[in-house]
């Protein structure tokens, strides 16, 4: 039986983090992280009725993606983003009642807002409030008895045009109602600048800890099927590695598909160009040319949505990640020739859903040329956070999502072995426990999506232990 939208109040919020040790450093670009610590927000709501309940989210505070300036430290910021988290907690406290995507619309021009007061670029305000988002929608489905999916679909988020105008007619119960999630999804590993390709590039005898290092016993150990690549803007180094790359891929992957992320580390439009010269001539990138998907964000942002990108779109499907740091982002990029945009949790359950209905309708008017929509993410951490980024990727219609937490974390450290066992224990489909851990379990290239598709709330049947967590740091934000 469906449901209309219900009106809620977040009558408590808290948020917390601990430390995720890594195996071996995530590379953005240039720059390397080493450490990092994941927070987790808890929210209390009520209906207005008596009934009351609590939802949780998940995120890594992670350093130079979200601001690539070279001169802050990587604590500076982590500093960031809980900074804005801080202020999303406050703008949502003082929202009063509303559905659960009226709370968002009333808080987002205003952290926004808030956030650009104190510095913080609009990638850094999203994650705040995209956050304190998850952990509403979580709580709404627990309060129902129902998961992610009813919500969406029976629209009882109440979802409307409010935040993207250029929707104002559009048959949002229609388009919700025929969202799903499928029973798999592939993952998309992730072959960083500094990733070991085979035995060669190892450090001695590697980690010792039984899990895959090298590109090689990656494909070995979980069966890929879709690879993104790294791009570093040093174009003849570039080609070289990618000739390194498909040469360890096709013999151990003959149907492969392959995305190019760029980075931002390309200056413009013609530094692009310049590389894709040097890649279509390449003979040993023949093959990789035809199994292309799209390249992603190779201009920086400051860059990327000042100038046409017509030429690029001719050769290769463009699309915009770090340049998504407002609602509007995709509009922008739409007219400059971009056709794609990321879907990403840290940026915005809700944003992803209205970009992903903008790609509805757009391609319902140019179906010779489609627009797109990749899930993407590399840092994501088994738990709540990695549940819930799977069931926005599988409501967006993605048949793959970048995955690589589980490359460069070893299974969920630091999490209570009490919590790791529930989690095991509630989601077995996506889980397996090898070598006393509880890891990600992939087969076959893929994900099982069963369990946490049928969650109620946002993705996950177990909650984290708050015992094992430190009060979130929520100091003000300040420039350095």
């Amino acid at each position: 039986m469906g449901g209309s939208p219900l009106t809620i109040r977040v009558l408590e919020i808290e948020a917390f983090e601990r430390p995720v040790p890594f195996r071996f450093a995530f590379r953005f670009g240039a720059a390397r992280v080493d450490r990092a610590n994941q927070a987790f927000v808890r929210v209390r709501i009520s209906d207005g009725s008596g009934r009351e309940a609590t939802g949780w989210s998940a995120e890594m505070l992670m350093p130079k993606w979200f601001d690539k300036n070279p001169d802050l430290t990587p604590e500076h910021n982590a500093d960031q983003l809980r900074g804005s988290l801080r202020l999303a907690m406050e703008t949502i406290k003082a929202a009063g009642a509303a559905t659960a995507f009226g709370l968002h619309a009333v808080s987002e021009p205003e952290h926004h807002s808030a956030c650009a007061r104190v510095g913080l670029n609009g990638l850094i305000a999203s994650f705040g409030l995209a956050l304190v988002d998850r952990a509403i929608i979580d709580a709404l489905g627990r309060l129902e008895d129902v998961p992610a999916l009813t919500l969406v679909r029976e629209n009882r988020l109440g979802i409307t045009s409010a935040t993207a105008r250029d929707l104002a007619d559009f048959d949002f119960a229609s388009f919700l109602s025929r969202l799903a999630i499928p029973d798999h999804i592939h993952v998309r590993h992730t072959v960083g600048l500094g990733d070991a390709l085979d035995r060669q590039d190892r450090d001695g005898d590697g980690l010792g800890d039984g899990l895959p290092e090298t590109l090689e016993e990656v494909i070995a150990a979980y069966g890929h099927q879709f690879f993104k690549l790294k791009l570093s803007g040093a174009i003849d180094a570039d080609i070289a590695r990618l000739e390194r790359i498909v040469s360890i891929i096709e013999v151990r992957v003959p149907h492969y598909r392959a995305t190019l992320d760029g980075n931002e580390q390309f200056e413009d439009e013609s530094h692009v160009l310049a590389f894709l010269d040097a890649f279509e001539s390449a003979p040993g990138l023949r093959l990789l040319g035809e199994r292309l998907l799209f390249l992603e964000q190779p201009i920086a942002r400051a860059k990327a949505l000042s100038a046409p990108v017509e030429r690029i779109a001719q050769r290769v499907s463009l699309e915009i990640d770090e340049s998504d740091a407002d609602m509007d982002a995709f509009l922008r990029a739409r007219h400059l020739g971009y056709r794609g945009i990321s879907s990403k949790s840290c940026k915005g359950f809700y944003r992803a859903l209205l970009n992903r209905a903008r790609i509805a309708r757009w391609n319902a008017d140019t179906p010779d040329k489609p627009f797109f929509m990749s899930a993407e993410d590399l840092t994501m951490q088994s738990g709540i956070a990695l549940q819930q980024d799977l069931v926005l990727a599988g409501l967006v219609g993605a048949d793959h999502v970048e995955r690589n937490g589980h490359h460069f974390v070893d299974g969920m450290p630091n999490a209570p072995k009490a919590e790791q066992d529930a989690f095991l224990a509630a989601h077995g489909d996506l889980y397996a426990s090898t070598l006393g851990r509880t890891r990600l379990k992939i087969e076959k290239g893929r994900v099982a999506l069963a369990s946490v598709a049928s969650a109620p709330g946002l993705g996950a049947l177990v909650a984290p232990d708050r015992a094992a967590m430190s009060a979130l740091k929520l100091e003000e934000t300040h420039e350095p």
